[in-house]
């Protein structure tokens, strides 16, 4: 991490002259000069770095939203050419808040930051790959609609449905990113199916995810998770579906009473949620 101001060489600390008239000896002597000096111009960079802006975004715990219900009062899944099913329960994506893309904070933010533990921050690059602010809006809208396709289709594989006769629409609004997948694909079987025996896969709890998915039904990494999970127990979930290569990070400061459940693939997250309800074997971080 750095900021574009340049430390004071050692050179204008030797070199700096202060008037002695009316100064006690002290004060007066040519090494505490330099040292006095030196403490005022070291005080004055650090007084300015703090307020320096710093390549980093700040992010927090976001909003969820219940795929299975309404977004902003429309309908976050509307399936059409085959018939669907009410449901109980609630399956929640899970988003993070960040600072927007472009916007630097100062290095006083990144440290209060730093130790909060609701809080993180990360290198800009890292959330906003795309440097320029519109593009970035550009690319999460794109992950996001790319996401919403992966899902369908790998939830209709799934259940061995045709994606040429049944179709998804899903509406989150302006939420961004790609991680919304693995809950998506969830509510999509949940709404045609439930659990396969007349039941919902979230056994009428509130469960709460995380995950990319693609075509084939495979949950990838996202990042975040530890923000997410505090989202999530936020918000009423008491499971969390994640990622199994995000265990290790979703294990810090995890809320009491969240149930962390890894998995590879959409069919991992079924069964993981068919075991919940019969009191099976579920795996764990």
């Amino acid at each position: 991490m750095g900021y574009p101001l340049p430390l004071a060489p050692r050179s204008v600390c030797l070199d700096a002259r202060v008037p002695d008239a009316k100064l006690p000896a002290a004060l007066t002597a040519p090494k505490t000069r330099a040292l006095t000096l030196c403490g005022v111009l070291v005080g004055a960079l650090l007084g300015v770095a703090a307020f320096a802006p710093l390549p980093y975004t700040r992010t927090m715990p976001g909003s969820t939203s219940d795929v299975l219900g309404a977004y902003e009062g429309r309908p976050v899944l509307t399936v059409t050419g085959a018939p669907t099913r009410q449901t109980d329960g609630q399956l929640r994506m899970v988003t993070i808040s960040a600072t927007s893309p472009g916007e630097r904070i100062s290095l006083w933010t990144a440290l209060r930051s730093w130790v909060d533990q609701d809080e993180a921050v990360l290198p800009s690059e890292a959330v906003y790959p795309q440097k320029d602010p519109a593009k970035a809006e550009q690319e999460t809208r794109h992950e996001m609609t790319q996401s919403q396709d992966s899902a369908t289709v790998a939830a209709l594989k799934y259940l061995n449905l045709s994606p040429e006769k049944v179709k998804v629409q899903v509406d989150l609004g302006d939420i961004g990113g790609p991680s919304a997948g693995q809950l998506l694909a969830l509510g999509i079987i949940d709404k045609l199916a439930g659990d396969g025996k007349g039941g919902d896969l979230s056994g009428g709890k509130v469960i709460a995810g995380t995950g990319t998915i693609d075509e084939q039904g495979n949950v990838g990494a996202v990042g975040g998770v530890p923000l997410k999970t505090q989202a999530a127990a936020r918000d009423g979930a008491t499971v969390f579906l994640l990622p199994q290569a995000e265990c290790s990070d979703a294990k810090v400061n995890t809320p009491a009473g969240l149930r962390l459940v890894p998995v590879r693939t959409l069919s991992d997250a079924v069964a993981a949620l068919d075991a919940l309800k019969a009191g099976g074997s579920v795996p764990s971080c």
